[in-house]
């Protein structure tokens, strides 16, 4: 039977109080919105996650599952009539949604003092609940049957050998994004100047690519049905992929790979601003920490936790994380619309 971090921890989590909660009590029963990740993230946020807090704080949580940008779209739609009460949502959304007003300021709580110092917003209106890494990866059963050399390299995303089985993510999300910058700043570029970046997507990465796919369903059907064999992706959504016994790994590539950070924040303006800090303290807790870690595959935010050398695979912990390579979010954030535009009239057409 599989040990369940987040069951040992509903026995020290489920007060008195939730626990006699009578037929008048859940007849008040509050409902809050929570934004975040489709994929692997979602299906150990609805596991293991959301059960333990709707009995905690005796609410009902609705998941509303999609990618970073779509989140953002959706606080933009509802600016003024504000539905959701927490996003998470990739750290360069996150910085966003905080310029655009959409974040309350975080309440105290006695476990900030353990987040990491490089997961905390200088505005205290949203908290890093976690770090992946972006980089490559690939097959390897097919690499070894084709006798293929494992990737090491963002310029791999150049090579002919693959055929045309490499997969991406477009720029609208920030694993896409990343690659873009990746190329750029081979190219002598960086955010600052991005134009070798699209160049080098234009001219050499694009004939290698069978998609450019934001799903992550969709990004592993793609792998299983061996219409790609190669790609940019998290280490978390590796992880998670390699966990159910498909033979993917994932790479550092040699020239840096860029750390992302998942952020959550209290939607300024929505019903339940009370419930909606104590479920980000909830996610920053040593226990729901160490759920998220192994069945999501975030490195922990926490520093209190502790991970074994098995838990720790395929996650920037330790060492890794030092290795990691950051994105001027100041400089991204500004011009990511028109990349974007731009992405869509010359990449991904």
């Amino acid at each position: 039977m599989k040990f369940s971090w987040a069951k040992t921890w509903a026995g020290l989590l489920l007060t008195t109080t939730a626990l006699s909660a009578g037929t008048a009590a859940m007849a008040q029963q509050k409902t809050m919105f929570v934004a975040g990740y489709g994929g692997s993230y979602e299906q150990t946020m609805r596991k293991e996650v959301i059960p333990l807090f709707e009995k905690q704080a005796n609410v009902k949580i609705e998941y509303v599952a999609g990618n970073s940008t779509d989140t953002l779209a959706k606080l933009q739609a509802q600016k003024g009539n504000q539905q959701i009460d927490v996003a998470i949502v990739d750290d360069g959304p996150a910085y966003q949604a905080v310029a655009l007003g959409f974040c309350g300021t975080l309440t105290d709580g006695p476990v900030y003092k353990d987040v990491a110092p490089v997961m905390k917003f200088k505005s205290n209106k949203g908290v890093g609940l976690g770090l992946v890494a972006t980089g490559l990866f690939y097959n390897t059963k097919v690499f070894a049957e084709n006798k293929w050399p494992a990737p090491t390299s963002w310029n791999d995303l150049k090579s002919k050998a693959y055929g045309k089985k490499i997969v991406t993510p477009p720029i609208n999300n920030t694993y896409g994004l990343h690659a873009l910058i990746a190329m750029a700043q081979i190219g002598g570029g960086g955010e600052a100047n991005i134009e070798p970046g699209f160049k080098t997507f234009k001219e050499e990465i694009n004939p290698n690519i069978i998609a450019y796919e934001p799903s992550p369903a969709k990004m592993t059907e793609l792998f299983q049905n061996g219409q790609a064999v190669m790609g940019v992706w998290g280490s978390g959504r590796v992880k998670a992929f390699a966990d159910t016994g498909f033979p993917v790994a994932f790479v550092y590539p040699k020239e840096g790979s860029f750390a992302l950070g998942v952020a959550a924040c209290p939607i300024e303006g929505a019903k339940n601003p009370a419930e909606a800090n104590a479920f980000i303290q909830f996610m920053l807790s040593p226990a729901i920490q160490k759920v998220m870690a192994i069945g999501a595959g975030f490195g922990p935010a926490n520093t209190t936790v502790t991970l074994t050398t098995d838990e720790q695979k395929g996650l920037p912990y330790g060492e890794d994380v030092k290795k990691l390579k950051a994105v001027d979010w100041d400089i991204a954030n500004a011009k990511r619309e028109e990349w974007t535009r731009r992405w869509n009239r010359e990449v991904e057409r």
